[in-house]
């Protein structure tokens, strides 16, 4: 009978003899398991301080509703009367677990983390009010309009703290991971290039593997990294546990029966596999997977531009803008002062601009040049340092004294929330194209008019006027296909450092 148990079973009584049999030790080329990939201190470390900072922001929470007299849960459960608070904690505490905000893999990158912290909140504020309608009981409420949502806040801003220190960190070189980069020649050297950009992610691109085992002719290796061996070589070059990370990229001849073959082989180091689908800037919701018949197939869905979260974000819009505008008019009023006395000429700059759909709208900016610097445009454009079709000048003769100091702190840009208010724009979103710009645009770059342009955006927060065109397309179409609320106040957190240390501003 111990024959039937297959290898389902850890241990069974062989029939010759009374000894424990272990399917590894008898079967050639039986392996026990997938090895689980190491974790650094660093990370084991980090998830520790999430986890910890979300629960200190639950107890302040908590707190503030005991000594605001809101802790009694009415009526009571048998002989216990229990409290509000607690169950409000214990709710989130319990959410934040359902919907896996502390998976290490999440945290400290992208919107993805704030999007399960917002999901964990939501959720458990609903299944308290639920609790408290089939009680009729009115003490949830105000743990449901109020605090609970005050802990999602706390929890966010904890976030965005471990996260400032994680990021100062790995661009100092710590903190990061070390990535076997596989694919050509031009692949590999794209992901180098893109994650020494992005130093954020914490990848560090530490090795190659090329179709041939070799860079370019006469070169030592890609960008300064070494060639470490072939595709065939791939899981060999990770088995000494140099490597955190393989990232695959498109490669010809690369089949899926090979591709499963290396899975297959990473198991047994402590390597994570990741594999480039060639979507380029799509992500997040919008990729899933639809199995047929055991064969995955990665599904892309249209990106969503309807729907309860499109019309929070106007509403979002509207209000933050009026909002903003009511409590820095003061400011704008000495901003005004300012730009009048030196050298007098209209307070506002108006420009038409290409709005969504191809609509076009009047954008307003303090003005920040002489009063006739159009008629100069053409003594200056030989002189032109932007890209593409923009037209920049490091060093802009046209530009006042107040001015400059409008567009270091991209102060001239405020009068844009009049036009936030309008609906001509969005609070985030794309650069504001101007029309002899939309009329070289190709299908690509026209994908920036399905949503508003952004008074801020992911131009913004990536270096602004000294990004290339090429890049300033491709934040701006990763902005358009991944879209959603998250993202938006990740890009708004991001805007005080980016306005603060004005890199890229001229």
């Amino acid at each position: 009978m111990s024959s039937r148990l297959g290898l389902g079973s850890t241990t069974s009584r062989s029939t010759t003899s009374g000894r424990s049999w272990r399917p590894s030790a008898h079967l050639p080329g039986f392996k026990s398991g997938p090895t689980v990939p190491r974790r650094e201190r660093w990370e084991t470390r980090y998830t520790a301080s999430s986890v910890a900072s979300d629960v200190l922001a639950i107890g302040v929470a908590v707190l503030v509703g005991s000594l605001l007299g809101l802790g009694s849960f009415v009526p009571q459960f048998g002989h216990v009367a229990v409290g509000v608070g607690v169950v409000a904690g214990l709710l989130m505490v319990l959410g934040l677990v359902i919907s896996r905000a502390w998976d290490p893999r999440v945290l400290g990158q992208g919107a993805e983390e704030f999007s399960r912290v917002l999901r964990a909140v939501v959720t458990s504020a609903v299944v308290l009010g639920l609790l408290g309608l089939a009680l009729q009981a009115t003490a949830p409420r105000p743990w449901v309009f109020g605090l609970m949502p005050m802990a999602g806040v706390l929890m966010v801003l904890g976030r965005l703290a471990l996260r400032a220190r994680l990021h100062a960190l790995r661009r100092r070189g710590r903190c990061a991971l070390p990535v076997l980069a596989v694919g050509t020649i031009e692949s590999v050297t794209d992901l180098i290039v893109r994650t020494r950009r992005d130093t954020s992610r914490g990848w560090v691109v530490t090795g190659v593997c090329t179709p041939t085992g070799a860079a370019r002719c006469g070169a030592d290796g890609i960008l300064g990294v070494p060639v470490v061996g072939d595709l065939d070589t791939v899981a060999d070059s990770t088995r000494e546990g140099r490597h955190r990370v393989v990232a695959v990229c498109p490669t010809p001849g690369w089949s899926p029966s090979r591709l499963h073959q290396l899975a297959w082989n990473l198991e047994e180091a402590p390597t994570e596999l990741v594999v480039d689908p060639g979507l380029m800037e799509v992500a997040g919701p919008r990729l899933h997977i639809d199995p047929v018949d055991g064969l995955p197939l990665l599904r892309l869905t249209r990106p969503t531009f309807t729907g309860v979260p499109w019309v929070a974000k106007h509403a979002i819009d509207r209000c933050g803008s009026a909002l903003l505008l009511f409590l820095i008019a003061p400011v704008l009023l000495v901003l005004a002062i300012g730009v009048k006395l030196d050298g007098g000429g209209p307070v506002f700059f108006r420009q038409t601009r290409v709005g969504r759909h191809g609509r076009e709208f009047t954008m307003l900016k303090f003005r920040s040049m002489v009063v006739d610097a159009e008629a100069k445009l053409v003594e200056l454009v030989a002189a032109n340092d932007g890209a593409g079709p923009l037209f920049k000048l490091k060093t802009d003769p046209r530009i006042t004294r107040v001015g400059a100091f409008l567009r270091r702190y991209s102060l001239d840009e405020l009068p844009q929330l009049v036009n936030v208010l309008t609906g001509a724009m969005s609070l985030v979103g794309p650069r504001p194209p101007l029309p002899a710009e939309v009329a070289t645009y190709g299908r690509d770059a026209q994908r920036r008019l399905l949503v508003k342009p952004g008074l801020t955006g992911l131009w913004q927060i990536s270096g602004r006027s000294d990004l290339s065109w090429e890049q300033s397309v491709r934040l701006d179409l990763r902005y358009v296909e991944n879209w959603n609320l998250a993202l938006d106040a990740l890009i708004l957190w991001k805007t005080f450092g980016a306005v603060v240390n004005s890199r890229g501003a001229y």
